[in-house]
């Protein structure tokens, strides 16, 4: 019941309102398939005692009524019987045929809709919480785990409602007919699967974490390989990283296995002792009917509802040990669901208006889990239209300022303001919108470069004046149009590996600048350039800061001395601000 719960959790409320008339249709199906069995016994009886017709009232009466469409004669009347039993047949398995559809429609649209909602809560997590996280993880929760929960848990939880339904109501068809045969029949099948079932639970459990943590490892082994792939192929590391996959996913494939082993094993012993039985079965209702013509209908009836049943029952059991292999898998995507809120109702996606300055009070930050205060007690005033420098040694909380400049990450105390107004979560999207950010590592989709500048944006809603502006401010224009022969629709390759160091950076500055900020911020973003490229860009964005706010983030001093301020910081706090001329001379705060 439990895992029913978490299950109805992954569904919408109008997902459930669907589940709820899917479990309408296979009730239905469920009668449809009794009545198709209940109706063979009457049609074997009129076979093999034709004087039914006239003795049997409900018989006869259909036989009357019968007369009206030609039929006549007993032999007539058993052949028209003979096919109206056909034609329900025909009617039942083709609605089985519907739902069955229908089942598997919801089941793989749900693996769409699950897996929509999970990056959606994963994206709209803090930055903070990205910290913590690792990419190739979250990947195998989207891509991978939600098919297995899919595979083997909601489709497993629909085969069970569905063939226990459909078990139930046969069952209590049989026990009309015979109360302590059936017992009997439902004791040795059932008790075979349940007795199996027990004694494997906690091993398939055990084997489901197990293939869990297999699975993470196998999508790390393998962004950790490509990701790396000029390191490792000069390392000669191609063996090394061969066998760190090859670990987890033999453990992976071995535990899929025995999960799928269990869930057949009792389908052969019932399969063997299934001759047997119909055997022992005949001879028992023919001593109980006296005579075997007699005995044909129930032969029949249950002959009918063992093939229907026996692989009813054994999808009960194969469904009840993939949901308990499974049950890491719903734990992991539940908790992941329940506890990771999505708060976006209250953003204000306005341009948030900056013209006087940007504030930090007082700000202290702390990273979770690290004992290491971060940023403490940063006092700055950047105003607008100027261009400002951070500079300090590496962990010195330049990168930490930036981002609660920035607005990704939230000061413990303290607070950033703007034009005096107080930065908070129903704001930040508005001051970001003003923002144009250069990290030191520049990300590049395997696009044309003018995809890459206009990054995020519709094809169709790309604005080739603004990408050819902001290329020609970044210094990269003239290498696209001179050295490129499909110009900015080059595809760049994967992280833009067919590109220079210098020049993916500069398609990064052209993207910060592609929506005109207010305020653009470089993070060590003129590092990976040559000295004279470095320059001419420099010298762009000196030239910006007429118009808009730049922020730089360097280790030189001189990268940042045609900066109007320049703040230095030492082990999380501001130790000295001021012109270049001014931190030379050793100028304090």
């Amino acid at each position: 019941m439990q895992t029913l719960k978490k299950l109805l959790y992954f569904l919408s409320p109008q997902e459930q309102k669907h589940a709820g008339l899917l479990l309408l249709m296979i009730l239905i199906m469920a009668l449809i398939d009794v009545l198709g069995i209940a109706s063979i016994m009457p049609f074997m009886a009129v076979i093999t005692n034709p004087s039914l017709i006239q003795t049997n009232y409900i018989l006869n009466t259909m036989f009357q009524a019968s007369s009206v469409i030609g039929v006549k004669t007993n032999q007539e009347f058993i052949f028209m019987f003979g096919f109206l039993v056909f034609i329900f047949l025909i009617f039942s398995i083709s609605f089985k045929a519907l739902t069955v559809y229908i089942q598997l429609r919801f089941i793989q649209m749900r693996e769409y809709s699950i897996s929509k909602r999970l990056l959606e809560t994963y994206l709209h997590q803090p930055y903070s919480w990205f910290l913590n996280q690792n990419s190739a993880n979250i990947g195998k929760s989207i891509l991978s785990e939600t098919g297995i929960f899919l595979g083997q848990s909601l489709g497993p939880m629909l085969t069970l409602l569905t063939q226990s339904t459909i078990t139930i109501i046969i069952f209590t068809l049989l026990l009309l007919i015979d109360l302590k045969l059936t017992v009997l029949i439902a004791f040795i099948f059932i008790g075979t699967y349940v007795l199996i079932y027990n004694l494997f639970r906690r091993y398939l459990s055990r084997k489901g974490k197990e293939r869990l943590i297999a699975n993470e490892f196998r999508f790390k082994s393998i962004s950790e390989a490509f990701g790396a792939s000029k390191e490792v192929k000069l390392g000669g590391l191609e063996k090394i990283f061969i066998n760190r996959y090859s670990k987890p996913a033999k453990i992976y494939a071995k535990n899929q296995a025995s999960s799928q082993i269990i869930g057949l094993l009792p389908r052969y012993f019932i399969e063997a002792t299934t001759f047997g039985g119909m055997l022992l079965l005949t001879l028992y209702i023919i001593s109980t009917t006296g005579d075997f013509v007699n005995s044909i209908p129930i032969i029949s009836v249950y002959a009918f509802a063992g093939y229907r049943l026996l692989p009813s029952i054994q999808q009960i059991y194969q469904s009840s040990t993939a949901l308990k292999f499974s049950n890491s898998v719903i734990d992991k995507l539940y908790n992941d669901l329940k506890e990771l809120k999505i708060n976006i109702g209250n953003e204000n996606k306005d341009i948030l208006s900056f013209n006087k300055s940007i504030t930090l009070n007082h700000i202290h930050y702390d990273y979770p889990n690290s004992s290491r205060t971060a940023l403490k007690d940063i006092n700055m005033i950047i105003p607008a239209k100027t261009t400002v420098g951070l500079i300090g040694t590496t962990g010195c909380g330049k990168t930490t300022t930036v981002d609660i400049i920035l607005g990704l990450l939230s000061a413990q105390k303290g607070t950033l303001e703007v034009d005096d107004k107080v930065i908070t979560k129903k704001n930040t999207r508005a001051w970001q919108q003003s923002i144009g950010y250069v990290p030191q590592q520049i990300y590049l989709s395997d696009d044309t470069i003018a995809n890459n500048i206009a990054f995020g944006i519709d094809p169709k809603d790309i604005s080739q004046q603004s990408i050819e502006r902001a290329a020609k401010l970044a210094n990269l224009h003239d290498f696209v149009i001179n050295e490129l022969q499909n110009q900015y629709q080059t595809v760049v390759g994967e992280r833009g590996i067919r590109l220079s160091g210098g020049q993916r950076q500069r398609i990064g500055i052209a993207r910060a600048l592609y929506h005109k900020p207010k305020v653009i911020i470089l993070d060590e973003a003129t590092s990976a350039l040559d000295i004279k490229t470095e320059e001419v860009v420099m010298s762009a964005i000196n030239k910006l800061s007429k118009n808009i706010t730049v922020i730089l983030i360097a280790h030189r001093l001189d990268t940042v001395k045609n900066c109007d301020i320049i703040f230095k910081l030492d082990k999380g706090q501001l130790i000295a601000q001021g012109t270049f001329d001014e931190l030379i001379n050793g100028a304090k705060i």
